[in-house]
C-alpha cells in the first residue's frame, strides 16, 4: 500500500505531460477533416473532369478521319488545241474502307492562260475564256500510310462539258452549264491520277496531277492539276 501510495503522484504527472505533449484527436475533428479529406475531393474531381473530357474529344478524333470536305484551284490543258485552262473546283469524300475514300467532285475551268517570252523573260497571262469547261468526276482514293503526309493515288470516271458562253464567270454562269447539261455535248472521261496530302489537326492541303482522258470519236489525253485546302471530320 505504501509503495502504491508513494508512486500515485509520478503518475499522474505523466498523465498530465502525455495530455499536453499529445493532445487527443477529438480536440480538433473539424480541422483534420478540412486539412486531409478536402484535397483528396479536389483530386477526385480533377480525374472525374479529364475523364469527362477525354470522352468527347476521343470520338471527335477519331471522326477525324471519317469525312473530307476541300475546295481547289484547277488546271486543265486541252491536247487537241494545246489551250490552258484554269478554274475552281469542289470535292466530297466518305471513308468506305481503312485507306479507301469514294469521292466526288466538279470544278468548272472558266479562265485562260497565255505564255509569252518578252525580252527572254517568260510570262503568264491569265484572262477570261469564251470557252467553258465543266468536269463531274466520282471514284476511289486510296491512301497509303498513316502519317500527317501522305501519297494517295485514285481512278475516277465521269464528263467533261465544253461549251462557248461569252459571259464572266460567276457562281450563276456555273449552275446554269450544269442545268444546261446535254448528252450531246457530255463526253465520258478517265481520270487516273496520284499526289500528296498533308494535315495538322482538321485542317490539311492536297496537290494531285493525272491524266484526264476524255472520249470523243478517240481518246484525248489532258493534264491535270489541282491544289487545295480541305477539312476533316
Amino acid at each position: 500500500m505504501g509503495m502504491h501510495a508513494g508512486n500515485s503522484e509520478p503518475r499522474s504527472l505523466i498523465q498530465i505531460w502525455q495530455a499536453e505533449a499529445y493532445p487527443q484527436s477529438e480536440a480538433s475533428p473539424c480541422f483534420l477533416q478540412f486539412q486531409f479529406v478536402c484535397p483528396r475531393r479536389t483530386r477526385m474531381k480533377c480525374v472525374a473532369l479529364l475523364l469527362f473530357l477525354s470522352g468527347w474529344l476521343v470520338p471527335l478524333a477519331s471522326a477525324q478521319e471519317h469525312f473530307q470536305l476541300g475546295a481547289y484551284g484547277d488546271y486543265f490543258r486541252i491536247s487537241q488545241t494545246k489551250t490552258n485552262m484554269a478554274g475552281l473546283g469542289a470535292r466530297a469524300g466518305i471513308k468506305a474502307f481503312s485507306h479507301v475514300m469514294i469521292e466526288g467532285e466538279m470544278s468548272y475551268d472558266f479562265k485562260q492562260a497565255f505564255s509569252e517570252n518578252f525580252n527572254t523573260t517568260p510570262t503568264v497571262t491569265v484572262v477570261n475564256s469564251n470557252l467553258k469547261a465543266l468536269h463531274g468526276l466520282f471514284g476511289p482514293k486510296i491512301v497509303a500510310g498513316h502519317g500527317a503526309i501522305r501519297p494517295f493515288f485514285t481512278v475516277k470516271g465521269g464528263f467533261i462539258n465544253f461549251r462557248l458562253d461569252p459571259r464572266p464567270a460567276s457562281v450563276g454562269t456555273a449552275i446554269s452549264s450544269i442545268e444546261n447539261l446535254r448528252a450531246n455535248n457530255v463526253s465520258g472521261i478517265l481520270y487516273p491520277g496520284a499526289g500528296l496530302e498533308g494535315h495538322i489537326g482538321p485542317v490539311g492541303l492536297r496537290l494531285e496531277a493525272g491524266d484526264e482522258m476524255y472520249f470523243a470519236g478517240s481518246t484525248h489525253h489532258n493534264l491535270r492539276v489541282a491544289l487545295g485546302p480541305f477539312i476533316r471530320f
